[in-house]
């Protein structure tokens, strides 16, 4: 039998007069990956938080190798072998890629008065080489904010491994990664694993939970559900536990769902260049052309830099007016000139990255809501807060938004809760056409559902969608059609029932003659 490494013994959680964990035990042992399993809310990050000594405050007992501790906070966690790689995360952008990894953890020379730098570049250049980061010294040098957020992501990983630790906790790693990525760092569980790891893993993504757990236990409103090797629990009863019961069955597209025509137009786009945002680069978009009509929703699918972010930035005028082609709304011409002039024209963005450009954490949820539409309930400039609070509570209501008031921190909440009240500010602003990056990212099954069913709504009132997904099974279920993105040009697109994985694959890897052969 595997020694174990872990075991969390009736753990308990109040925040104010609010209980968020009760009674919760599980273990961990050597070389096991143990998927932790729920909704948004259920309690897990509250658990994992203070396995990491950032929640010192709670009810029930801590043992390593069956013996008892207690940590006094994150420094504590990291000495006793235990490292976290949060969903949001803890990378200071101003600071260089070899600070980041080894913050908390420096070297020191001459009896601590010099850091050996040399040292801390050579370490972080084998982090990164074990994660296929091609980096070089100058690499190491630049702050992490010039790096895009798949690569954060890695840098985040290659700093948790920095402390050596035997118990990895992982929430949320592949949210931002590409495909390619996610295989390298399931290579690299593997291979934690062979060393005796244990490894502590939490997803939303039913993929994953399969391909790599050992064990499974799921939480529910802060208690503990089950436990089950990953072979005895079949994802019916999985999602049965997660959420209480069956999931509705999911249906495709609306077979009304607007096609060809100009009637009901509300985007068009010609030959859209978008530059690229670091200087000497090729542009990021060459030459973007489409045509979108109300009640529809096109899928635009592509790998890591294929421009698709680039693209939707440049429709909402976060470049300013710096697109060349052009874009006619509701058959006026359109200038994307500035987000605030995309937004009174109805087109908004709900972007991939909500920390760092979708909410403003220290905010109230009610806030946050209507941070976009603040002319709507500041009428001469003049704030009503009873405008505000109707319009914030009408979204909370219709996502079916987790909180304990309005008026509570939105970074307080759980990451798919937030994620929702990103989608809520971007309808308050009543859209004609929302531009979706990764909406459902960090969402679980039950949430995804949900976001899925509102998607259909929107549509079915007129509202048109374009979708970013990493996940092609989440784009063939909502998309009419499907564009496919190569190095900024379009290179194929495919009706809903032309449409494979083999065939999208094979055209955002810039092969046009298989994607039409469907990679036969």
């Amino acid at each position: 039998m595997p020694a174990r490494l872990l075991a969390l013994r009736q753990i308990g959680k109040l925040f104010g007069s609010n209980r968020v964990l009760e009674g919760v035990s599980l273990d961990l042992n050597e070389g096991e990956v143990h998927i932790l399993a729920g909704e948004n809310g259920a309690g897990k990050s509250t658990l994992i938080k203070i396995l990491a000594g950032i929640h010192t405050e709670y009810e029930g007992a801590i043992e390593l190798r069956g013996r008892p501790v207690r940590f006094a906070g994150p420094r504590d966690a990291n000495r006793a072998g235990i490292s976290v790689i949060h969903q949001e995360l803890s990378l200071i952008d101003a600071m260089s890629l070899v600070d980041n990894i080894h913050l908390g953890r420096e070297s020191a020379l001459h009896g601590g008065l010099w850091l050996d730098r040399k040292g801390q570049a050579g370490r972080a250049l084998e982090l990164c080489r074990q994660l296929d980061l091609d980096f070089t010294a100058a690499d190491l040098a630049r702050p992490v904010e010039q790096f895009p957020l798949s690569t954060k992501n890695l840098i985040e990983i290659a700093k948790a491994l920095a402390f050596d630790a035997r118990i990895l906790v992982m929430d949320e790693p592949t949210s931002a990664l590409s495909r390619a990525e996610v295989e390298r760092l399931f290579a690299l569980v593997d291979a934690l694993k062979r060393r005796g790891c244990g490894i502590l893993y939490i997803t939303h993504k039913m993929d994953e939970i399969y391909q790599l757990a050992d064990r499974i236990t799921v939480l529910r409103d802060g208690r503990w559900v089950g436990t089950a090797p990953a072979a005895e629990c079949p994802e019916s009863r999985l999602i049965q536990w997660m959420i209480g019961r069956d999931l509705a069955p999911q249906s495709g597209p609306r077979p009304d769902a607007a096609g060809g025509g100009t009637a009901g137009r509300v985007l068009e786009v010609r030959g859209l260049r978008v530059p690229h945002p670091l200087p000497g680069r090729p542009p990021a978009i060459s030459d973007f052309s489409i045509a979108v009509n109300a009640g529809e929703i096109v899928g635009i699918a592509g790998l890591q830099g294929s421009g698709g972010a680039e693209l939707f930035q440049g429709l909402f005028g976060a470049y300013g007016a710096v697109c060349g082609g052009s874009v006619r709304m509701d058959g006026s011409p359109f200038r994307p000139e500035s987000p605030a002039r995309s937004i009174r024209r109805g087109l908004s963005y709900l972007t991939a990255d909500r920390k760092a450009s979708g909410l403003v954490p220290a905010m109230s949820v009610e806030h946050n809501v209507t941070l976009a539409s603040l002319s709507r309930v500041s009428p001469g400039g003049v704030l009503r807060p009873g405008r505000e609070r109707a319009g914030a509570a009408r979204q909370v209501e219709a996502l079916g938004i987790r909180l304990a008031s309005l008026e509570q921190a939105v970074g307080t909440l759980s990451g798919g809760n937030q994620q929702k009240v990103v989608l809520a500010k971007w309808l308050e602003t009543l859209p004609k056409v929302l531009l979706l990056e990764e909406p459902t990212r960090g969402v679980d099954i039950g949430s995804k559902s949900e976001i899925h069913s509102l998607m259909r709504q929107w549509t079915s009132a007129g509202m048109a969608i374009l979708l970013i997904s990493s996940e092609l099974p989440e784009l063939l279920l909502l998309s009419d059609r499907i564009l496919a993105l190569h190095r900024g040009a379009v290179t194929a697109e495919f009706a809903r029932g032309e449409a494979t994985p083999e065939r999208i694959l094979a055209a955002a890897m810039g092969s046009a003659a298989r994607a039409s052969e469907g990679c036969a």
